[in-house]
């Protein structure tokens, strides 16, 4: 369908559509998910034949007397906002066991319903994708994609480009630019004013509509400030609740925990679950999960954090950028999973990548291109403990950073800059 005529803006591809492509081939309904201003509305609204919007004053007055008509139209058919209805579910199951043909439906949401509303979990006639912010490929004016990851799966490595390794300021500017798609084009101070409106609203208003909180918006942003501190570590429910009690002294860690919880059904905080592979050695792995807020640029948005700001603190810019590379290999391995791997003995990969049919490939963060080295070498460190013959060894080991040419070390390593990252 043309974006262009119903919503007044023209498509921009995302890495995301040949997924739904082959989810709706595959199952009677597909729930599109993500956080709010994701672009999820205008992905399903480009793949979809017709639409209603369920938020729309006429679509609710169709609610209490027909609600069976919003299902009616060409397919696959669009229900966005379905969260709004949640009675739609179960409609929509019953349209979809009525027939053997696949695609009748896209439902898309910014918002994980209570599970009872779901109680029905529609196995085998819905199935689930997330979309998430823009990667950097995604939301660059000239991206490159010199550095194929679906490539490197293949075992196709990438030419030699000493050129490709961009300045640190590109690396700053880049990470501050929003991937929300309708931000992507604003000036950095109009992002950033944007981008704190955005969590306001979310502890404002977002988060009210899923719970009944007792706590101000004040400590919702609080917490999002002390997850900001703390995207790509294993942060404990300890520490965070130590952070929001400087607006609210007597909050204790369950309550930090269950708004962690709602910030992760509104798809603001994403986990980066732990990887627990069979060891040589003796070594324990952990097994605490790392937060990532849904975008980089809204972690330092929530922190304050400008450009200057980040020239002048490198801890910080590397935090958000690791932050923002876990986020772009989620992106672009699509159908694989993103986890990350601690032992006991210090060692640790900040992401492993490992698609269903089990190959996985171990992937170093350096925000200096001068690390590469050092990033190979604690690869090789991890990987030499890991029973590689039960589950085989990686199919590429990849440094990505932020100032860094594009070669392939020595040991057949590969480096690349997250500028030239595609899927």
């Amino acid at each position: 369908m043309d974006t262009g005529k119903v919503l007044g803006r023209e498509y921009r591809p995302r890495v995301i559509d040949s997924a739904l492509q082959r989810a709706l081939a595959a199952a009677g309904a597909v729930v599109l998910e993500g956080a709010r201003a994701a672009g999820k509305t205008t992905t399903a609204l480009h793949a979809a034949a017709s639409y209603v919007f369920i938020d729309d004053p006429q679509a609710q007055s169709l609610l209490d007397v027909a609600p069976r008509s919003l299902l009616e139209g060409d397919a696959p058919r669009l229900l966005d906002e379905w969260q709004v209805a949640p009675q739609l579910w179960n409609l929509v199951r019953r349209a979809v066991d009525a027939t053997a043909e696949p695609g009748l439906f896209i439902l898309t949401g910014s918002a994980v319903p209570p599970d009872d509303v779901t109680r029905h979990t529609g196995a085998g006639r819905f199935l689930r994708l997330r979309e998430r912010t823009m990667s950097w490929w995604e939301k660059l004016d000239s991206p490159t994609g010199a550095v194929s990851l679906a490539g490197l799966f293949e075992g196709n490595l990438p030419k030699t480009d000493l050129g490709a390794a961009p300045d640190l300021d590109t690396v700053i500017d880049n990470l501050l630019r929003p991937g929300f798609p309708a931000m992507t084009a604003l000036a950095a101070a109009q992002s950033a004013d944007r981008l704190r409106g955005y969590i306001d609203d979310v502890a404002r208003t977002d988060i009210r509509r899923i719970a009944d909180i007792r706590h101000e918006p004040e400590v919702i942003k609080q917490l999002i400030a002390g997850l900001a501190r703390s995207v790509a570590s294993e942060v404990t429910y300890k520490t965070l609740a130590a952070d929001v009690r400087v607006v609210a002294p007597t909050i204790d860690e369950e309550t930090v925990s269950n708004y962690v919880g709602l910030l992760q059904r509104l798809f603001v905080v994403e986990t980066q679950r732990p990887w627990t592979p069979a060891l040589r050695s003796r070594a324990r792995v952990r097994t605490s999960p790392k937060f990532h807020l849904v975008d980089a640029a809204l972690a330092a948005a929530a922190l304050g954090a400008g450009a200057q700001h980040l020239r002048g603190d490198l801890n910080t810019l590397g935090t958000l950028f690791e932050s923002a590379v876990v986020h772009d290999l989620t992106v672009l391995t699509l159908g694989g999973e993103v986890s990350h791997y601690r032992d006991s003995n210090g060692k640790e990969i900040d992401a492993i990548l490992t698609l269903p049919d089990g190959r996985w490939g171990a992937v170093e963060v350096k925000l200096g291109g001068q690390q590469v080295s050092m990033g190979a070498q604690s690869l090789q460190a991890v990987i030499a403990q890991v029973d590689t013959a039960a589950i085989g060894e990686p199919t590429f080991r990849l440094v990505v950073t932020g100032t860094g040419p594009i070669l392939v070390t020595d040991d057949g390593t590969v480096t690349a800059p997250l500028t030239a990252l595609g899927p």
